[in-house]
């Protein structure tokens, strides 16, 4: 992994042993697993806590009946137990085996009925028939049970005791921030959804990629500032931008993570301005890898990516995934567990994005100060430099490239694109330019 490169110093280089970081970070998913989360409530806190025993986090509660934008917080929802049981007593369904049996967000129920009055309320795939799908329903207030298709079809006609202990009450959203202070004010936002309940790779992956990252970058002195954002999908995002007023103008690039630990190539979702300096770096870290990636446009549906792209702020935010969303078959189902997130597809994940971070953090624009014909070169030592490297083809040609371009409209990173040359030989190349007096910044 390319270690990032700020405009003082570089960050720590990666763990030597990629297997023991992937593990780790598929231990915090485990960890998370068990916890039932929604929009609201506090699955969502115990979620924040287990964070914050890896890296502090600022936590802010946003009341019911905030108005965030068009938006307005809802009521706070909590669950403790819920169950369908048969005559015997025996649960056919519960919730303490899967906190996706319930749809979220289900208002309190107690009463016992027929499987045919049941049969409204309850939700299977029947194209999935081992599976149970996920299903929430924030802002209408109903109630359900998902369940196997391969369940519903043993269960016998007859009268079945219906729980949901549920509270639907005035309370708050929750939503957390961790902020890495850099040279500049300027901002880099990361950011993770929080409020999918036993879901591994649609959000628990890439919480804990997340927090890896930022563990590293802890240990640095990056050049840009890093502000680390956990929030419920969608009323979160919405919530804090109509809380950061003035912060958002510092938001110079950003990147929502998620589905960050299936076995799929990596997808990256560009923002809406669809060359955004985040668009390129990823752009250039992917076609670099060799490894099997795709580049899509943006569109209006997906993660909070969309939020942050938004015509009124129009932010360079972009989307990291691995399979996007909706895209795999275990997607919002209970097939999305422990052993579909893989620990090596993680390190994939947070490789590329410490590559993409450490592109940003050396990406400037340079103004050739003898523009008129060639510099000599040798004249100043740079050949001379280049004696002996295994590269020093490449080396001059980044250097040529890199004083033709130089122009102040062009960064390192358009002109390594347009060169067809790695970012690293065009930023070493503009160093060395610089330091013998022919580009500033």
């Amino acid at each position: 992994m390319e270690s990032f490169t700020g405009g003082r110093a570089s960050l720590p280089p990666p763990l030597a042993d990629p297997a023991a970081v992937g593990q780790q970070m598929h231990r915090l998913v485990a960890q998370l697993y068990p916890l039932c989360r929604s929009i609201t409530g506090n699955g969502v806190r115990r979620t924040l806590d287990v964070i914050a025993e890896s890296i502090p986090l600022t936590v802010h509660e946003v009341p019911t009946g905030t108005q965030v934008l068009d938006w307005t917080v809802p009521r706070e929802w909590n669950i403790r137990d819920a169950y369908v049981a048969d005559s015997g007593g025996r649960r056919v369904i519960d919730f303490t085996k899967s906190n996706l049996h319930v749809v979220g967000y289900s208002v309190p129920v107690r009463s016992t009925m027929s499987l045919a009055a049941l049969r409204e309320h309850l939700h299977t795939l029947p194209d999935q028939p081992a599976l149970i799908p996920y299903r929430t329903s924030y802002y209408e207030e109903t109630w359900g049970f998902c369940l196997s298709q391969n369940t519903l079809d043993s269960l016998p006609d007859g009268e079945y005791e219906v729980v949901i202990d549920s509270t639907l009450a005035d309370g708050s959203l929750t939503y957390a921030e961790h902020v890495i202070p850099g040279e500049v004010s300027d901002e880099v936002l990361v950011s993770c959804h929080v409020c999918h309940p036993a879901l591994a790779n649609d959000n628990l992956a890439a919480i804990a990629v997340a927090v890896e990252v930022a563990k590293r970058l802890a240990e640095a002195e990056p050049y840009y500032t890093y502000r680390f954002l956990f929030a419920p999908g969608t009323i979160g995002s919405i919530a804090f931008l109509a809380q950061a007023d003035e912060r958002i103008e510092k938001i110079k690039h950003g990147l929502v993570l998620a589905c960050a630990g299936d076995s799929g190539s990596l997808t990256y979702k560009r923002s809406r301005r669809g060359d955004a300096e985040i668009d390129q770096a990823a752009a250039l870290v992917l076609r670099s890898s060799g490894r099997p990636h795709k580049l899509i446009d943006f569109s209006p549906y997906g993660y909070d990516e969309r939020q942050y792209c938004s015509p009124g702020f129009n932010l360079g935010v972009g989307c990291l995934t691995r399979t996007p969303y909706a895209a795999y078959p275990e997607y919002h189902t209970s097939a999305d567990n422990l052993d579909f997130v893989l620990p090596g597809a993680m390190w994939d994940t947070l490789e590329t994005v410490s590559e993409i971070f450490g592109i940003l953090e050396r990406n400037r624009c340079y103004v050739n100060v003898s523009p008129y014909g060639e510099p000599q070169l040798g004249n100043r030592g740079l050949y001379e430099s280049l004696g002996g490297r295994s590269d020093t083809k490449q080396a001059q040609l980044a250097m040529l490239w890199v004083l033709n371009l130089a122009d102040g409209e062009h960064s390192l990173v358009q002109i390594a694109a347009r060169a067809d040359l790695p970012f690293d030989a065009i930023s070493a190349a503009a160093d060395a330019l610089r330091d013998a007096g022919l580009l500033k910044e």
